[in-house]
């Protein structure tokens, strides 16, 4: 879990920077979000990689989804 709380605290610190650029148009404040954009992206996608690892060294134990299927009228 020490992951998904550096992604929430990372989403938490962004939340002025997001405040001063909507309700201030402060745009050095938007440079901010961006960039902590960026890096919550970057923190997301190495997570995502984790649980796929993860998932996928375990064995395949779980059933495979079932397809879906169109119904036909």
């Amino acid at each position: 879990m020490n992951k998904f709380s550096k992604v929430r605290d990372l989403v938490m610190s962004l939340e002025g920077d997001f405040e001063k650029f909507y309700e201030k148009n402060n745009s050095a404040a938007g440079t901010r979000v961006r960039k902590g954009m960026q890096d919550l992206k970057n923190m997301a996608q190495e997570l995502r990689k984790e649980v796929q690892d993860m998932k996928n060294s375990s064995g395949g134990e779980t059933a495979p989804a079932p397809k879906a299927t169109k119904s036909k009228k």
